[in-house]
């Protein structure tokens, strides 16, 4: 796992002060098939999605849900710009065995490596994070959204979330962190280590993205929790939520990618910068495998979570909610007994409103006009 270092001086730069090319290649770790495969697979699934949201967007006259598209397109145009980025790097390296000193000796092009990993590694987790945020305004409060520009009010939302990141990336330039090359020789990264200035931009890439998850899933847990009792109560006069239903179980899809591919390789940065102790280089890239990972699946969540695909594959079966609940009748009684109270004090609430609402109508009807004079 070490490197085959040159020899440190004075004029070295810095994103070449701790690993200094040529390394020694290890194919357990270290393989094109493995950059090539899940590059041109991510690429590939990022742009049809971004194919069928567009024809999406371009259909539905419900601004809730063209928000939404909005979010996921923001999300599928940064998982495809990520992809293209650091595969148009990574790739060459492992096909020409390039050396990084000989190419960039003033560390720019290891720079913008390492900002572009920062930058499109946070931006799916705080797109997801906003796409919850949303969610449950619109759900939870339909009434606090904006009626007049839904449409350029997300746009503006995820300009603010790549602006964010953007930041974020961009603190090595200010003195706070700094960007290195990282074995085997193939990509730049943040500098992990337990330091100075690097700890600090270690243990903000890593609570930045862990506290967006966290954000996610308190919303998104609450979202459904509000959803169950709107779609399964007693009253049967409410209108169909099959379209929040739709985007709600899309998000939590998305979620648990994230969740599942993230979590590890944010919490080994903490752990490794808070421990003190080595880096593992090893772990560092199985973690980074799995992140990768998540720029892969998000598309297919919209390619093929949709009410539209879902009917074509299981066509027999009807798709409305009541005959759902026809179907598992044990659990729509399970769903009606978990919500009644809520539901009830919330009817009941609203039903006293109402009629003393209708009584002072009532009372304010029956007074006599003022005689004219």
């Amino acid at each position: 796992m070490n490197s085959s270092a040159q020899p440190v001086t004075n004029n070295t730069p810095l994103c070449y002060s701790i690993n200094s090319p040529p390394f020694r290649f290890q194919p357990s770790i270290a393989s094109a098939y493995f950059s090539i495969i899940f590059g041109t697979l991510g690429l590939a699934s990022n742009l049809i999605a971004f194919i069928v949201l567009l024809k999406s967007f371009r259909r539905t006259h419900s601004r809730s849900r063209s928000s939404f598209l909005i979010f996921l397109g923001g999300l599928v145009i940064t998982d495809f710009m990520g992809l293209l980025v650091t595969s148009a790097i990574v790739i060459p390296f492992h096909v020409t065995h390039f050396n990084w000193r000989h190419l960039d000796p003033d560390c720019h092009f290891c720079s913008f490596m390492g900002m572009s990993m920062v930058f499109y590694g946070l931006c799916p987790l705080l797109l997801s994070a906003a796409m919850a945020l949303e969610r449950f305004i619109g759900i939870n409060r339909p009434f606090a959204r904006s009626t007049s520009t839904p449409k350029s009010r997300t746009v503006s939302m995820v300009m603010m979330v790549w602006f964010t990141a953007g930041c974020i990336a961009l603190l090595p330039v200010t003195g706070v962190g700094s960007y290195h090359i990282q074995m085997p020789g193939s990509w730049c990264f943040l500098n992990i280590s337990s330091e100075g200035n690097d700890l600090i931009f270690s243990l903000l890439f890593s609570l930045v993205g862990l506290v967006c998850i966290a954000m996610s899933f308190l919303l998104n847990t609450v979202s459904v929790v509000t959803l169950i009792k709107v779609c399964c109560g007693q009253d049967r006069t409410q209108r169909r939520r099959d379209h929040e239903i739709e985007m709600m179980v899309q998000l939590i899809l998305i979620m648990v990618i994230a969740s599942i591919c993230w979590c590890p390789l944010l919490v080994f940065i903490a752990k490794t910068v808070l421990s003190g102790g080595p880096l593992q280089v090893r772990y560092l890239l199985l973690w980074l495998r799995f992140a990768t990972w998540n720029q892969i699946l998000d598309p297919w969540v919209y390619i093929l979570f949709r009410r539209a695909v879902l009917k074509r594959m299981y066509p027999r079966l009807d798709w409305s909610r009541g005959s759902i609940m026809t179907l598992y009748p044990s659990l729509g009684n399970t769903v009606r007994r978990f919500t009644r109270s809520s539901i009830g004090s919330a009817l009941s609430s609203d039903g006293i409103v109402e009629t003393g609402k209708t009584n002072a109508a009532q009372t304010s009807a029956l007074k006599a006009p003022p005689p004219s004079q």
